[in-house]
């Protein structure tokens, strides 16, 4: 589950970049042959003897609890909650979609998918991996709000029965997981506070089955600077503070949005009914795949640093390459092979 430490944050505002806060998304971001590699005020490399910065250890106690992963060819069901442009649903649409784009021109490397198979190097009990097929399978909007503007843990559960009962999506509970996106103007328990996303499964008494389920807030508005950093920082850095990255898609909402709907994906996929993959001994509150790779985005990262990411000529800020030219900044994940976070923009 995705933990926002403020702290975390903090720390990276350590370094400096342009700001631009732009408000309207752009259909996509350019394709550069040769892309600008930076990472501003790397770590000096007498921290450490190897020149992975980016969290590897073999003291993480990452362990299998025998659980079911999502081997299955996995079906997306999104329900669009509150009031959402076509462009930003586009978006968010194209991010799912390159997960299983495969073909290098289509999706160049380093690619979502090479992302994903980070993700999918996670077995379950029969060794089977987790799918590299990610489908959409459904779409429903709730832009009447039937839950309210204020949502909170078992309320979102009503959200997901709303949408079953309205006849568009099958109850898939095989393969079928249920992604519950808000808009900006919807506030969730503990959204920005503690959470920018979570995932669990549905209550049989609430929704009928259990349906693993992951719910991601826009925070363009309520807290961009907690969950879409480091497209935004917080406001009272002033002037005398450093800027923030600039988003690759020109909206800093759902170009943070991304980051955690990848971070909840990967932990709903390993750890779907919470007795799969995770650190620690409380399956209440496990340390999953994501959590250990938290604000990490490429090599060097660590103490603070994001690491070695990409910028287009516009100065949009990247680590991953989508379908139909888009660029995406999305958090590494821990990798059970490497015992370290990874990701296909490693630069060793």
């Amino acid at each position: 589950m995705f933990r926002v430490i403020l702290n975390l944050f903090l720390l990276s505002l350590l370094f400096q970049f342009g700001f631009n806060y732009a408000s309207s998304p752009t259909a996509q971001t350019l394709e550069l042959k040769n892309p600008n590699y930076f990472n501003p005020k790397l770590p000096p490399k007498t921290l450490s003897s190897s020149k992975k910065f980016e969290g590897s250890s073999d003291l993480v106690n990452l362990r299998y609890h025998m659980g079911p992963v999502l081997s299955s060819p996995i079906n997306i069901y999104l329900i669009w909650y509150g009031k959402w442009a076509p462009s930003q649903q586009l978006l968010i649409k194209d991010f799912l979609l390159s997960v299983s784009t495969f073909n290098h021109r289509a999706a160049p490397s380093p690619s979502v998918a090479e992302w994903w198979s980070t993700v999918s190097l996670y077995t379950d009990q029969t060794g089977a991996n987790i799918s590299r097929s990610v489908l959409i399978a459904g779409e429903y909007s709730d832009y009447k709000y039937s839950q309210g503007k204020n949502l909170n843990r078992l309320s979102i559960q009503d959200v997901i029965a709303e949408a079953v009962r309205s006849k568009p999506f099958t109850v898939d509970h095989k393969k079928g997981i249920y992604l519950v996106l808000t808009s900006v103007d919807v506030t969730m328990q503990d959204f920005c506070r503690a959470v920018c996303g979570f995932h669990y499964f549905t209550f049989a008494s609430k929704v009928g089955y259990t349906l693993p389920y992951a719910w991601v807030g826009n925070s363009g508005k309520q807290c961009p600077e907690v969950c879409a950093y480091p497209f935004a920082v917080p406001g009272y850095m002033g002037g005398g503070g450093p800027g923030a990255l600039k988003s690759p898609n020109g909206d800093v909402g759902v170009d943070g949005m991304i980051s955690v709907i990848g971070h909840e994906l990967a932990e709903l996929s390993s750890n779907p009914l919470v007795n799969a993959w995770y650190a620690g001994e409380d399956p209440v509150a496990p340390t999953e795949i994501g959590d250990l790779c938290e604000g990490l985005y490429g090599t060097g990262g660590g103490g603070g640093y994001i690491g070695q990411v990409m910028k287009d000529r516009d100065g949009r800020t990247y680590n991953l390459n989508g379908r139909r030219g888009r660029k995406f900044l999305v958090q590494w994940i821990w990798s059970p092979v490497l015992k370290a976070c990874a990701g296909p923009n490693a630069m060793d």
